[in-house]
């Protein structure tokens, strides 16, 4: 037996021991599968029941003032908003008792001086009742005031559309990207960030399972007495944890395109324009970071004596690799410069931030894949270090 056919026994050997258990098929199928669209099912139908809910509450509100002017007070009261009116006050605290405890929502301090109305509001911004009733009344002062001023400038004779509005935007303007770049747009402004989530929390459980796991259970011995080299081991070790965040992350994403596509409606997304080349350089830089971060994960976790070690050493490390991924989203790639395409993570990210703009730079592709194939080898050159350590086959106690 060859060597390729023995690291391809060793990947068998461990996808075969990973997948025996029934939650780990549940937590890789199912559950992806099933997440995204019970999100966008269950959620909006969550949101807008507790919107139309709050909507349909009645609001106290209570106006201190004098002259409020009944349209307005009618305006309000057509937006389920219970007005009480009362005289002015010199001091303003004196309602706060009552918006605190919930009989009055909202206190509306009106004055009137001259041709100039001024409110002051009182509300509680903890209390979803306050501050529903302070955006109704918002709405309708807003509404009440553009009336207002309507009705000023048509008695002075003026014409208030073209007074109020001499400048106006022409609806046909159109904008030049089509709809499917668009969409692409919108993709590359958060795949790459979830790509990242589920790549790090994907390999997390099986690189500690495969190697720190091992050492826990003995079985790390039996393993390292096979007719097999170390490196190739590891190399069966990390073909099989790639081949399980990959099959995770494809399984993933037909989720969430699922649910956007099919469940959140046209829309909201459609098929974004990308060309044959970016597609396949898409999948090319979803692989290459896949087998980037299992490498890594591998060679922390191959380094520690027990699961607890390695799963306190791999948290942290998880979200260090989080937070470029958040950098990401905000480097411009309007004339982005080529050194963050050699930066470990960013290059990946960013290059898939441009694939799904269909944008195929050769200078960027080079520089991405070349330094992702350096920190890959670089992580499974210290992962093989640390496998062929000596004390790898002692007990962890």
């Amino acid at each position: 037996m060859n060597a390729q056919r023995r690291v391809l026994a060793i990947a068998q050997r461990e996808l075969l021991d990973f997948v025996r258990d029934w939650r780990t098929i549940l937590t890789m199928v199912l559950v992806p599968l099933l997440l995204f669209p019970l999100l966008f099912i269950g959620l909006p139908l969550v949101i807008g029941g507790e919107a139309q809910e709050l909507a349909a509450t009645e609001v106290e509100v209570l106006f201190r003032g004098e002259n409020v002017p009944d349209d307005l007070v009618r305006d309000l009261e057509n937006r389920s908003v219970v007005v009480s009116l009362a005289g002015p006050v010199d001091d303003r605290t004196v309602d706060d008792a009552s918006v605190r405890n919930g009989s009055v929502h909202l206190v509306v301090h009106w004055n009137e001086t001259g041709d100039v109305y001024e409110f002051h509001l009182r509300h509680l911004s903890t209390s979803s009742l306050s501050a529903d009733a302070r955006q109704r009344a918002l709405l309708s002062l807003s509404e009440w005031e553009e009336s207002e001023r309507n009705r000023r400038v048509t008695e002075g004779g003026l014409n208030a559309s073209t007074t109020l509005d001499p400048v106006r935007y022409d609806p046909t303007s159109e904008d030049l990207a089509s709809q499917g770049e668009v969409q692409g747009w919108l993709l590359s402004s958060f795949i790459p960030l979830i790509i990242t989530v589920w790549v790090v929390t994907s390999g997390v459980q099986p690189a500690i399972d495969m190697t720190a796991g091992e050492r826990e259970r003995g079985s790390m011995e039996a393993l390292l007495c096979a007719p097999a080299r170390r490196w190739e081991l590891l190399a069966g070790k990390w073909a099989a944890v790639s081949t399980i965040v990959l099959v995770g992350v494809v399984l993933q994403l037909g989720g969430l395109m699922f649910a956007l596509t099919f469940l959140a409606g046209p829309s909201l997304l459609s098929t974004p324009e990308v060309g044959l080349g970016a597609l396949v350089l898409l999948s090319v830089a979803i692989f290459a970071y896949s087998v980037m971060v299992v490498a890594s994960e591998l060679a922390l976790a191959i380094r520690s004596k027990s699961v607890k070690e390695a799963g306190a050493l791999l948290a942290p490390a998880s979200l260090a690799v989080i937070i470029p991924a958040v950098v990401v989203q905000f480097i411009n790639l309007d004339g982005v410069e080529t050194y963050w395409f050699a930066v470990p993570v960013v290059n990946v990210l960013l290059a898939m931030r441009e694939l799904l703009l269909d944008q195929v730079d050769p200078v960027h592709t080079v520089v991405w894949l070349s330094t992702t194939m350096i920190y890959t080898g670089a992580a499974l050159w210290f992962a093989q270090r640390q496998f062929n350590r000596e004390d790898l086959v002692l007990s962890p106690s």
